[in-house]
């Protein structure tokens, strides 16, 4: 098993939006990206788990070979900027995602 931080080539966070966190992963190949998918470790469950979130919470999860990328879109529980926000341009929110283990 290997941590998803060791075998993605980008783990990163952004607004999508002001009421929207994305989340990306990315593989520079495809025996990693399929090891990800097949494994069913990505999953809106599991997406939850790790960020408190309710299922409706999560717009989007989209798998993309052709850019050997998985984009997860969720809704913010404050808007970027206001009030409790603790990461205005949503940059820190990739960290949960790093621990994931990958068999």
């Amino acid at each position: 098993m290997d941590r998803l931080v060791d075998i993605a080539k980008v783990l990163r966070s952004k607004n999508s939006g002001p009421f929207e966190i994305t989340l990306d992963i990315l593989f520079d190949n495809i025996e990693y990206y399929h090891r990800v998918i097949v494994s069913h470790v990505i999953t809106r469950e599991s997406i939850c788990a790790l960020y408190a979130l309710n299922p409706d919470d999560i717009t989007q999860i989209v798998f993309f070979e052709k850019a050997l990328g998985i984009k997860i879109t969720y809704n913010r529980k404050v808007s970027s900027g206001t009030f409790r926000d603790r990461d205005v341009y949503g940059a820190q929110q990739h960290a949960p995602l790093m621990g994931l283990m990958i068999p």
